[in-house]
């Protein structure tokens, strides 16, 4: 069979704790999760980090590997003498893939009902959870696929795809990470079923920016609400509001809507900020035109007065 090095494939040493295993794991999983990563190649390399995670962050699964010896990368190569007998009593395994060795490993153990003090927890699932502000906003459900070991009607071993539904709270904020207990893998021998860590990433919204559970809105107001001021209406997660403009706004303040960001975890939500934009149009009327020209003939307003205060004159 082809050897695999699974510390090369999280790029740790083969002294590496089990916390140092799993930081690599995650480190990558994120990098190379087919659903966010552009990265050439990157379906294939999460299948790789996650089959090496697979045996490694497995305390018996790496005991066995260890044992396998050291070789490189895609080398034929043998078990050493006895270690069928301590760690595998299937069938031979000159054309099992590594991959498909240790998987089955997994229902050897199963099997030792004999030994009531061996039971192995099921493996954790890592996965990235994509969400919109609204599904954020209201709380949702994410789908994942996840195999399970199944042994098929000719005796051989194989695997089973299941759907696992995982309820998302409302309130999560971008980077967060949930741990789902007890929705894993199963576990064998009694073991307990092992955990779901989702990794939350927000979708990109076109109209509003999120800062932790704050939002920041770009708002648009015409020259002359922004100097006479005036109620416009501002769009929300939750629909359309009313909102006040005072009079003599700026371009960059801020107007506040309290309670209209996101919802937090336990209680109450952030805040939305609409940032304002004071916007001239590209194409005015000739009674437009001459009402500007009015204004200009009336206003002794001079936005540039302060480039020249106190400047000297040869």
């Amino acid at each position: 069979m082809k050897f695999k090095d699974y510390y090369e494939a999280l790029g740790v040493g083969r002294d590496a704790s089990e916390e140092e295993i799993k930081k690599a794991y995650r480190r990558l999983a994120r990098k190379f999760h087919p659903d966010i990563s552009k990265e050439a190649g990157a379906e294939e390399r999460f299948k790789e980090i996650s089959e090496a995670y697979g045996t490694l962050s497995d305390p018996d699964k790496r005991q066995a590997y260890n044992e396998l010896g050291r070789h490189q990368a895609g080398e034929d190569f043998r078990p050493p003498p006895g270690w069928d007998s301590r760690f595998w009593q299937g069938q031979s395994h000159g054309e099992v893939d590594l991959a498909d060795l240790f998987e089955q490993m997994g229902f050897h153990a199963s099997q030792r009902q004999a030994r009531p003090d061996f039971p192995m927890r099921g493996q954790d699932i890592e996965a990235v959870a994509q969400l919109s502000l609204e599904e954020v906003a209201r709380g949702t459900e994410v789908s994942l696929e996840r195999q399970v070991p199944q042994r098929l009607p000719d005796g051989s071993l194989g695997r089973q795809n299941q759907t696992v539904r995982i309820r998302v709270p409302k309130g999560v904020t971008e980077g967060e990470r949930l741990r789902i207990p007890a929705r894993g893998g199963p576990g064998s021998g009694g073991g307990p079923p092992g955990d779901v860590y989702l990794d939350i990433h927000l979708k990109p919204h076109r109209l509003f920016q999120p800062v932790g559970h704050d939002l920041y809105l770009q708002l648009p107001v015409t020259p002359w609400e922004a100097a006479l001021g005036g109620e416009i209406e501002v769009p929300t997660l939750d629909g359309r509001v009313r909102l006040t403009v005072q009079a003599g706004a700026q371009t960059g303040q801020k107007l506040r809507l309290a309670g209209k960001g996101l919802p937090r975890r336990k209680e109450g939500a952030g805040d939305l900020y609409g940032v304002l934009q004071i916007v001239t149009p590209k194409q005015i009327g000739e009674r437009e035109q001459e009402l500007y020209r009015e204004l200009a003939s009336a206003s002794s307003f001079d936005p540039r007065q302060s480039f020249f205060a106190g400047a000297s004159h040869d």
